[in-house]
C-alpha cells in the first residue's frame, strides 16, 4: 500500500516512524514524470532499505528564467500508480509553496565543482538543486538515497555536499537507464518528435564512437571528444557541451591516468538531452 504525503511535517513523522520499526529508510528523489529510469532507482533503494519513499517536485529553484518550469510534466496520478507497482511505502508530492514558501531567502550553495559544464550554462541551477535536496535530506533523516547517473554533475554535487555538511545519508549513483537503442531515459524525451528522437540517437553514437577508441587503445582528450562530438554536431541543432573530462574534477585531464567522462548536452528541436559516459567502466550505450 502506497501512502500518498503533501505535508512535510506529516513526511518527516513518517519516516521517523519506519525507522523505528526497525527499518532503513532509502529515498529517490525526483520531479516526476517518472519512467524506466526511476524505477530502476526505486528498485536499487529497494535492495538497500526496507522502507522505500520516492519524492515528486518539481523544483522552481532549479529552473532559469526562460526554462521549461511551466512546461515539465506532471503525471501525479501516474507517477503514484507506477510506485504502487515497485511497492514504494510512501510518496511525498509537497506543493510549491511547502517547500519554497513565500519570502524564502534561504539557499545551500557548493562551489568549484559546480562552476563548469551545466553550471556554466544554466546558472544558480545546482544552487537550486542543492537548496531543495537538502531540504529533503533534512525532513527524510538518516536514509540512503539513490539518484541516477545520467545527470552525473548533479550527483556528483549532492555527494559534496552531503558530504561536507555531514547529513547522515548514503549517496547511491545508479548507471543511466537506456532505451534498447541507446537512448538515455529521460522525462523530456517525451517532448520529442518521432524525427527528433531519431536525430537524439546521435548522442549515444558519439558516445560509442568514443567508448570504441577508449576500447583500442585511445587515451588523448582531444581525440576522443573529437570522435563523440561528430555525429551530435551533424544531428543536433545547438551544442552546449561535448567534453572529455577528468572524473573526479569535471575539468580537462591533468594526469595521464586520469579517470575520463564523456559528458554532453545539446539541444534536438527544442528539447535539451544530457549524457555521460565513463570511459573503461561504463558499457557501450548502443549494443
Amino acid at each position: 500500500m502506497t501512502t500518498v504525503l503533501t505535508d512535510p511535517a506529516a513526511f518527516r513523522a513518517a519516516c521517523d516512524e519506519a525507522r523505528r520499526a526497525g527499518h532503513r529508510v532509502g529515498v529517490v528523489p525526483t520531479m516526476g514524470a517518472l519512467h524506466e529510469g526511476h524505477l530502476a532507482l526505486v528498485d536499487e533503494a529497494r535492495r538497500r532499505a526496507g522502507f522505500v519513499v520516492v519524492t515528486v517536485f518539481v523544483n522552481p529553484l532549479q529552473f532559469g528564467p526562460h526554462e521549461d518550469f511551466g512546461r515539465y510534466p506532471r503525471t501525479l496520478e501516474a507517477d503514484v500508480e507506477g510506485c504502487r507497482a515497485r511497492g514504494v511505502d510512501v510518496v511525498f508530492a509537497p506543493p510549491v509553496d511547502a517547500m519554497v514558501p513565500p519570502g524564502f531567502t534561504t539557499s545551500v550553495e557548493v562551489t568549484e565543482i559546480t562552476d563548469p559544464l551545466e553550471g556554466a550554462f544554466r546558472p544558480g541551477h545546482f544552487r537550486g538543486v542543492t537548496t531543495i535536496v537538502a531540504k529533503l535530506f533534512n525532513l527524510v533523516g538518516p536514509s540512503v538515497a539513490v539518484f541516477g547517473r545520467k545527470d552525473l554533475q548533479q550527483v556528483m554535487v549532492i555527494t559534496r555536499m552531503t558530504e561536507e555538511l555531514g547529513f547522515p545519508v548514503e549517496v547511491v549513483a545508479h548507471p543511466t537507464v537506456r532505451e534498447r537503442d541507446g537512448l538515455a531515459l529521460s522525462s523530456r524525451n517525451r517532448y520529442l518528435s518521432a524525427d527528433d528522437r531519431v536525430r537524439g540517437l546521435a548522442i549515444a553514437q558519439g558516445l560509442s564512437a568514443a567508448h570504441d577508441a577508449y576500447v583500442a587503445g585511445e587515451r588523448g582528450a582531444d581525440a576522443l571528444e573529437a570522435l563523440a562530438r561528430a555525429p551530435i554536431e551533424a544531428q543536433f541543432d545547438a551544442v552546449d557541451y561535448v567534453s572529455v573530462v577528468d572524473l573526479h574534477t569535471l575539468r580537462p585531464p591533468a594526469q595521464a591516468d586520469a579517470t575520463l567522462a564523456v559528458v554532453v548536452a545539446a539541444r534536438v528541436g527544442t528539447t535539451r538531452l544530457i549524457d555521460n559516459l565513463v570511459l573503461g567502466r561504463d558499457t557501450r550505450p548502443l549494443a
